[in-house]
């Protein structure tokens, strides 16, 4: 059940963030930037796979680490790390394959993905350790 608890709850947290942060920043951060290149539908297949593994990396390489060691710092620290260097690979590949990716773009991108790996492994190590416990 340890790892039901704690791949759910990375994943409601990770999407319920995230969509959060999409809702809010699509209209005044990446369509002004992307212009013409940004979709106006999502495509739902690539979406869908998305939100479904991510939250398996957090729960493998964040997660499932600190609750073996018991530390809510080690969960939040490699979530954090995860975030960092996965949005960092596709926010410079974008930037250097794709005319419109600015540098500004590329931070804010990664300061997010970094925040929002944190925040889903911290609170999914929160989650799971009160109810497997």
């Amino acid at each position: 059940m340890t790892y039901l608890y704690a791949y759910l709850s990375t994943l409601t947290v990770f999407l319920l963030c995230d969509m959060a942060w999409l809702g809010t920043m699509a209209s005044r951060l990446y369509r002004p930037t992307l212009g013409d290149i940004l979709s106006v539908e999502v495509n739902l297949p690539p979406a869908i796979v998305f939100y479904l593994v991510y939250p398996v990396g957090l729960v493998v390489f964040a997660v499932l680490p600190a609750l073996k060691s018991g530390s809510l710092g080690s969960a939040a620290l490699s979530g954090a790390l995860l975030g960092f260097f996965s949005y960092m690979t596709y926010d410079l590949t974008n930037q250097a394959t794709l005319r419109n990716w600015t540098v500004q773009l590329t931070l804010l991108d990664v300061t997010w993905g970094t925040l929002l790996g944190a925040i889903s492994a911290t609170a999914a190590y929160l989650v799971t350790a009160r109810l497997a416990a």
